[in-house]
């Protein structure tokens, strides 16, 4: 589980460890707030399409394997990044790198659903995002002390060492969980069989979306917030790593109540929950920067909405994949899609506005969480919907 957890800190681990350079990077490759928020973008979208590869890959090849060769990828990309020229190769590069470590969040979420199920499921994905929650307290803060020795580039070299280490744990533990009579066949029609049956149930849908939206609030934040506190409210390099890091701990917490609520209170309500604190959070951000309150209020609005995705994201993925065992990777792609497809939108909005206002990153906060809280009221009450069904030509167990 320390190894998946790992691996599904792929994303908040490229995005996070170079934030607090976003402003140092903007200077030293002569652009603009927005372009250099691009760079966040392209990676999130990376990690979309590389989930939609990676997922569907693995109910015909297995688990291990294209994990193996996506850590692989993102090293050498990562090395790339830090040779890049130019924001605009930069962004390309990212777009690589996000793809290749897309495979690692795709089939850490397959491999737990291939052993556990349902409240069982939504416990170790509880855990798989305390995990997470350490690459956002431990990330900013190792960019900020690597700051003080290099540059961003010395950044990306960083992550290139992890994606090596990750590498050769991968070899070493990684386990396969899918065994060959488990798997499909019949290629990409197969493939489009098992999303078209996924997307036409509503309870998957609506969990897709519902997380979605819920992660595009905290990635408005993650890409917007180097500017705000730093640029807007004059906080140091030092100081940002400390209070992301911060943010982190609080969804570290969040994900250790939602283990020991979810066999009680049920994760619909979970999700909910951490959907009205999103909201709740967000819509006190945009208060605080029409009123001009200070940042104490701003810290304190802020933790509670990044805190609340230690509910949002393990138990709406948990409903999401709840009947997909027999295509956990197609529905981990979909999942993850969602996910990053959804958030890469918010980074570039959120940007829009004056260098270092408050405003336009909480609009676009407030405007996800209300959305995702939209999606989450589609849910059933019950979940009736059948197992997904192979494709003709599919192995069937």
């Amino acid at each position: 589980m320390v190894l998946l957890g790992a691996l599904s800190a792929f994303g908040p681990l490229s995005m996070d460890l170079y934030l607090p350079a976003l402003p140092s990077l903007e200077a030293d490759l002569d652009t603009g707030q927005s372009a250099a928020q691009l760079t966040l973008t392209s990676v999130s979208l990376g990690l979309a399409v590389g989930q939609l590869v990676a997922g569907p890959l693995s109910d015909r090849l297995g688990r291990r394997g294209p994990a193996v060769v996506g850590v692989g990828a993102y090293a050498v990309a990562s090395l790339l990044c830090a040779l890049s020229p130019g924001v605009w190769v930069l962004s390309g590069i990212r777009l690589l790198q996000g793809v290749a470590g897309a495979a690692g969040i795709v089939l850490a979420r397959a491999i737990v659903r291939d052993r556990f199920d349902g409240a069982e499921s939504a416990r170790a994905f509880a855990l798989l995002s305390s995990i997470m929650g350490a690459a956002p307290v431990l990330a900013p803060v190792l960019g900020a002390q690597l700051l003080r020795f290099t540059d961003w580039r010395g950044v990306f070299v960083a992550l290139t060492v992890v994606g090596l280490a990750l590498l050769a744990a991968s070899l070493w533990r990684l386990p396969e969980t899918l065994p060959p009579d488990r798997r499909t066949a019949g290629g990409l029609r197969a493939t489009l069989s098992s999303g078209r049956v996924l997307l036409s149930q509503r309870a998957f849908l609506a969990a897709v979306l519902a997380q979605g939206l819920g992660f595009a609030v905290m990635f408005t934040y993650i890409s917007g917030s180097s500017f705000v506190l730093q640029s807007g409210y004059g906080l140091s390099a030092q100081q940002f790593s400390l209070v992301f890091a911060g943010n982190g701990v609080g969804i570290v917490l969040a994900g250790q109540l939602s283990r020991l609520l979810v066999r009680r209170v049920g994760a619909r309500a979970l999700l909910r929950t951490g959907l009205a604190v999103e909201a709740g959070g967000s819509a006190l951000l945009v208060a605080a920067a029409w009123a001009g309150w200070g940042l104490p209020v701003v810290l304190g609005a802020l933790w509670l909405v990044v805190s609340a995705n230690g509910l949002v994201l393990p138990n709406a993925t948990a409903l999401a994949m709840a009947d997909a065992a027999r295509a956990a990777g197609t529905a981990s792609a979909l999942v993850g899609v969602g996910q990053f497809a959804i958030a890469g939108a918010g980074a570039p909005l959120a940007g829009l506005g004056p260098a270092g206002e408050l405003l336009p990153m909480a609009v676009v906060m407030v405007a996800f969480a209300v959305l995702g809280l939209l999606a989450a009221a589609l849910l059933p009450g019950r979940l009736a919907r059948p197992p997904v069904e192979q494709p003709a030509g599919a192995a069937r167990p």
